[in-house]
């Protein structure tokens, strides 16, 4: 890379963006802040990601999922819930810990949909689920929010048994009301001695409904549910019992991946270093950059094979290998997608499918090209025959957004609407239905119409207010924080460990069968 002014710009603007998502991880590694932290020490409990750490196997890693989720909202960042795909006893993981700092670890509309994103990737890449459990059921003044969707979360669990993917629960503490369900519907069920209290209803209400008078331990304790109800596979005498006894049943899951595996098992490093990464996205997302600057910092070797490099220029297709696993490679060069991008990807697609190549889109695009030209020349039935394309397409895809996914681009690069097994932001990353000037401009055209049709004349100051309080609105909307606060990715990460999380999540997609489309729906040509 060069040392350029341009180059240092970026690089200044990507460590800025980069400082306000350590914030924000920060905040989220804080759970219920320091005093509730202490407490549950003092209780001598561990706290979720401890209990996570000595789950894993010792120095292997963990890609945290979602891990800003609430980001801007009115729930605490991370949606009180630590979720991420890990290795225990050599076998890849979906792993689900409540945090019993945030309020006891109940249930938010956050934490809600944090779990259901889960329990989606657990079923879609064939994960085993671990879940370790504390939690004082739904978020009470939330309930409208997470009662009725709350339900799915149980039925995924018995949709992943019946797929034959093991469902495992250790219950550290609470687990009521709805939350008893987890344990209840998991393959494997562990409970902590003098701890675990699993009942649908607590003694008080007990009382109040039927006027029965019992206690923790005779309605819902661990040691009951061991010896009377049956619910507790096995009793563990503390919590680092509980987690080895979670992984001795991993252990003897006997689990196989049904996946290809890679290629080579030491693959080679990038040739470019991935430092780099800093310079290479714009700071100003109207300027593009080359996504093959990308590619060579993140693929074996540094090695991509260019599928129709003279064609349809503004995006890049392509093959290497990643982490040892081959990939078919989807990046936008310059923002717009004309009619020939449309079709090259298409194509693209169809031979990947053909291969049994999983995808990896890297989103850079402001959409399709607009304007009396394009549409004549078919920019509709183009755009459509891309989207089909991905619709259809069965092989594992892969997103990450490097700079801008607007309109309909971020579908015809497999946004989230697209259902990629996984999809992560560069904090520089924004998305929206079109950029903020645009949008605001838009809408300063449509009001400037009306009030010619009445016959009004228009009132340029309140436009010109209009106009800037619209492009704050979504300069913020479409940011990639804000985004993945409402978790519509999986994760805002930096652009040095792309190749790190990518290689993660293939080694997670191989667990399942890798296998392309038997046919697509009707294009129009």
């Amino acid at each position: 890379m060069t040392t350029s002014q341009a180059s240092q710009a970026n690089r200044r603007a990507m460590l800025d963006r980069l400082a306000e998502l350590d914030a924000a991880l920060d905040q989220a590694r804080a759970g219920g802040g320091e005093k509730y932290v202490t407490r549950h020490h003092g209780r001598g409990k561990l706290l979720a990601r401890e209990r996570v750490e000595l789950l894993l196997d010792r120095d292997s890693p963990f890609l945290e999922l979602s891990p800003v989720a609430g980001w801007d909202t009115d729930f605490p960042v991370g949606g009180s819930v630590v979720t991420g795909i890990g290795v225990v006893e050599g076998v890849e993981c979906l792993l689900i810990a409540n945090d019993p700092t945030v309020r006891g670890g109940a249930v938010n509309p956050i934490s809600l949909a944090k779990t259901r994103r889960a329990g989606d990737i657990a079923l879609a890449n064939r994960l085993p689920m671990v879940n370790l459990v504390e939690s004082g059921g739904a978020d009470l003044p939330s309930q409208a929010d997470i009662f009725i969707p709350g339900g799915r979360v149980f039925r995924d669990l018995t949709r992943l048994s019946a797929a034959r993917i093991p469902t495992v629960s250790v219950v550290f503490g609470n687990a009521t009301a709805g939350g008893a369900y987890v344990p209840g519907m998991s393959d494997y069920t562990i409970m902590v001695r003098d701890r675990a209290k699993v009942f649908l209803a607590g003694p008080p209400l007990v009382k109040m409904a039927t006027g029965e008078v019992t206690d923790d331990e005779s309605l819902g304790g661990a040691t009951m549910h061991a010896t009377r109800s049956g619910l507790a596979d096995y009793l563990a005498v503390d919590e680092r019992d509980g987690l080895r006894l979670a992984r001795q049943v991993i252990r003897r899951l006997n689990w196989r991946k049904q996946g290809p595996p890679p290629r080579t098992s030491v693959p080679a490093p990038p040739v470019y270093d991935p430092e780099d990464l800093l310079d290479v996205p714009s700071a100003d997302l109207k300027v593009p950059f080359d996504p093959r600057e990308v590619l060579a910092r993140v693929l074996d070797g540094s090695e991509f094979d260019e599928f129709k490099p003279a064609y349809g220029t503004a995006l890049v297709t392509g093959w290497g290998e990643l982490h040892g696993y081959p990939v078919g490679v989807l990046a936008n060069a310059r923002g717009v997608l004309f009619s020939e991008e449309a079709q090259k990807a298409a194509q693209f697609i169809q031979l990947a499918n053909a291969a049994d190549t999983p995808l990896v889109f890297l989103q850079n695009t402001t959409g399709y090209m607009v304007g009396a030209e394009y549409e004549q020349g078919g920019i509709i039935k183009h755009g459509a025959l891309m989207i089909n394309a991905v619709s259809n397409s069965t092989v594992p895809h892969l997103t990450v957004n490097l700079g801008a996914s607007y309109g309909a681009g971020n579908y015809g690069m497999c946004g989230r609407a697209y259902e990629p097994r996984f999809l992560f932001s560069w904090p520089n990353a924004k998305s929206a239905v079109m950029g903020p000037a645009q949008l605001a401009g838009t809408l300063s055209i449509v009001a400037r119409q009306a009030a010619l049709a009445r016959g009004r004349e228009y009132d340029e100051d309140s436009d010109a207010a209009m106009r800037m309080m619209v492009e704050q609105q979504i300069e913020s909307q479409s940011g990639a924080l804000f985004l993945s606060g409402k978790l519509y990715d999986d994760g805002v990460i930096d652009p040095r460990d792309t190749r790190t999380v990518l290689g993660l999540c293939l080694s997670a997609v191989h667990n399942g069968p890798i296998s392309g489309a038997d046919g697509f729906g009707v294009f129009r040509m």
